[in-house]
């Protein structure tokens, strides 16, 4: 399994939520780029980007930060967050950015999101963020009817080849994150399966490794100390 050290940003910082709330934002760190190379010190292959001023107004304010971070750790960086245009797209991809992440517009504007797994393949994910078991759109700030398989079943459909499914309720939290949810998840599809949102110790890593999982999110447990990340990439494996 993959672990993805996530760095959320607001106004060029590092920042968590709790529970996707912005009233509830917490700044760790005014130097991105330097939490990159630390996550590459420890030996860090991937990480998790959003841009969390973006998904609430569909830009990129963090654009140049979300390169700083790319070139500081030369890891393989995914970007989401207001990522809503086929010119993000190939801004993001111009700019050496590994994987884009579709969320909101995933729901609300299908004909692009066909259009950009028809042009970049498997470099188009789609980000699921569930809210009492719906999709939930706009930074999480509003809630569909569409169930997490229903929406799974139609990216599958599509040909979307990795989804990062988020549980609203976890994240932040520090309380363990949802297996049922993701072992009834890579139970019912071939796609490639990150979960995100409460992954809290070093046995959530491993439970979630050995369900055969394809990728972990951890965020707010990095920074708090409560999971150590070169012993988190270890018990991945």
């Amino acid at each position: 399994m993959k672990i993805f050290p996530a760095i959320d940003l607001f106004d060029g910082k590092a920042v968590r939520l709790l529970r996707g709330k912005y009233e509830d934002m917490t700044i760790y760190s005014e130097d991105p780029p330097q939490i990159g190379r630390d996550f590459a010190a420890a030996g860090a292959e991937f990480i998790h980007i959003v841009d969390l001023e973006g998904a609430k107004e569909g830009t990129t304010p963090n654009f140049e930060t979300v390169c700083r971070i790319k070139e500081a750790s030369g890891c393989f960086c995914e970007i989401g967050g207001g990522i809503r245009s086929m010119d993000v797209i190939r801004k993001y991809m111009d700019a050496g950015i590994d994987r884009v992440i579709l969320g909101t517009a995933a729901v609300t504007d299908r004909a692009f999101l066909e259009e950009a797994v028809a042009a970049y393949g498997e470099k188009i994910a789609v980000g699921i963020d569930l809210k009492d078991g719906c999709v939930a759109i706009k930074g999480w700030t509003e809630k569909t009817q569409i169930t997490a398989e229903a929406f799974c079943r139609q990216m599958q459909e599509l040909g979307v080849k990795t989804i990062i499914v988020t549980d609203i309720s976890k994240d932040g939290a520090m309380k363990g994150t949802n297996h049922e949810l993701y072992e009834t998840l890579s139970g019912q599809f071939g796609m490639q399966l990150v979960a995100s949102g409460g992954v809290s110790t070093i046995d959530d890593v491993k439970r979630l490794a050995a369900r055969g999982i394809y990728g972990a999110i951890i965020g707010k447990a990095y920074y708090t100390g409560a999971i150590n990340l070169k012993e988190a990439i270890e018990a991945a494996k």
